[in-house]
Order: C-alpha cells, then sequence, then structure tokens
C-alpha cells in the first residue's frame, strides 16, 4: 500500500507515496513529525497541534500530505484563486478544488496535486520524478499571455487527461510562473504533458508527431 495513515488525539494524517515529489517541505519544517531515514514508524503527528499538521499539508505541493483535524477546527479548504504553477524542469503544480477523470479510473478529488509534463512518468498524470533522470528542460518562466482577468477565480477545476494527448482543463484557472507571475488566465486550457511542446506548458501538437503514449 502507498497510503499510510497514523492518527493523533488532533489530527488525521494521511500519507501517499505514490504522490511525493519530495520537496522536503516537511521534514525540513517538523523533522519530530516527519522523521526522515527511520527505521520502522517515521510519521508522528501526536508531535505538533493540528494547526501546525495542517499547515504542513497546505505547503505538500503534490497532496501527498492530507490532515483531517479532530479538534473541531477549520479543515482545510479549496483555494480562493485556483493556480497551476510551472515548476523549473519539472511539473505542474495545481492548487484548486481539484478533480482528475480518466476513462480507465474512477475520477480522483485533490486540492493539491503535481502533474507530469516531461512525459516520463510512471504514474501519468501525477509526477513521479522522472523528470531527473530524463534531464527534462523546460523553463519555469515562460512568457506571460495576455489575458483578462476572470469573473470568477475558484470553483469547481476539471482535469482530464486525454489519451495520448495533453490534459484538459476546465474551470477558472490562473497559469502561475515559478516566482508567482500570472501567465495565462482561461476557463479551458490544453496544458502539454508528452515534454515535447515547443510553446511549454500549452500544447501544440506535438504528441501525434513523436508518437507519445500515455500508458
Amino acid at each position: 500500500m502507498s497510503k499510510e495513515i497514523v492518527e493523533s488525539g488532533a489530527a488525521i494524517l494521511e500519507f501517499d507515496n505514490k504522490l511525493c515529489i519530495h520537496s522536503r517541505h516537511c521534514v525540513l519544517t517538523r523533522p519530530d513529525v516527519f522523521v526522515p531515514n527511520a527505521q520502522g514508524d517515521w510519521l508522528h503527528p501526536e508531535c505538533a497541534s493540528a494547526e501546525t499538521l495542517l499547515h504542513i499539508a497546505k505547503n505538500c505541493p503534490s497532496g501527498a500530505i492530507v490532515v483531517k483535524r479532530k479538534d473541531g477546527g477549520e479543515q482545510e479548504a479549496a483555494p480562493k484563486v485556483n493556480t497551476v504553477r510551472v515548476l523549473e524542469n519539472g511539473p505542474l503544480a495545481f492548487n484548486a478544488d481539484l478533480t482528475i477523470s480518466r476513462t480507465d479510473a474512477e475520477p480522483v478529488s485533490h486540492l493539491r496535486a503535481t502533474l507530469c509534463r516531461c512525459g516520463q512518468s510512471r504514474n501519468k498524470p501525477y509526477c513521479d520524478l522522472s523528470h531527473n533522470a530524463a534531464n527534462f528542460i523546460a523553463t519555469g518562466e515562460p512568457p506571460a499571455q495576455t489575458s483578462q482577468p476572470l469573473m470568477q477565480r475558484d470553483g469547481s477545476l476539471s482535469v482530464k487527461p486525454l489519451a495520448n494527448g495533453p490534459l484538459v482543463v476546465q474551470g477558472h484557472l490562473e497559469i502561475i510562473s515559478g516566482t508567482g507571475q500570472t501567465l495565462q488566465r482561461g476557463e479551458k486550457l490544453f496544458l502539454c504533458r508528452c515534454g515535447h511542446s515547443a510553446n511549454k506548458p500549452y500544447c501544440d501538437g506535438r504528441h501525434s508527431k513523436v508518437g507519445f503514449i500515455a500508458a
């Protein structure tokens, strides 16, 4: 099993190894809660308050960490602005009320997720760090495009990976650079996931020319 669930008096801590991209915010922020290189049990939610655990979860870009409070405090909520951050030489980091729909699996809901854009992940549509071994090169600071402010900036966001094609994203979304610059706004966007587009992060149809297979 890839998912570990550990409960304390204040919260339930869930960790999904298949989603983790090792951003290391957790082990650097609270190494007493997320004990690196430990033999045996390595998750210790009892060492922190529910509020602290929730803060750590929100800083996990992949959604591998989920915290459910038991102390009556506010749970993690969907953001006020739906965003996808373009990471330098890496994946697309979504933060939204997100549903990923595929024909080969049941829809999955997330508030945070990192989706592959190098085309090499063995856990598509999610990133599994294969971009490192593939020496994937793609800027996190592509040119900004002219776009009008959205009338609504939150709400449900749907991501559908097309068969051997791009990610189709529907809903209110702002694409931002690694440093936070707004690159594009839209309600239906096609994002490259084959790694070959000349207009990253957007699809330009090259998945067909290179024979991209999203198995």
